[in-house]
């Protein structure tokens, strides 16, 4: 069985620290980095009045 995947130029996607994407860099393999965080940056506290501020942004005043 061949692998088709071994014989293509590798091109990475990172969406981890920018630090893995610089190291592949440095080996000469495309790599597109995508600067992502968690919403809220991980805060649960905070993402759960974001959610409930967009809900009530979503409602249309009909006055």
């Amino acid at each position: 069985m061949e692998f088709k995947l071994f014989k293509e130029e590798l091109k990475v996607v990172n969406i981890g620290l920018a630090s893995f994407g610089e190291n592949l860099k440095n080996e000469n393999t495309k790599v597109v980095s995508l600067k992502w965080a968690p919403p809220a940056l991980g805060d649960q506290k905070l993402f759960s009045l974001v959610k409930k501020y967009k809900r009530l942004s979503e409602i249309e005043y009909k006055g």
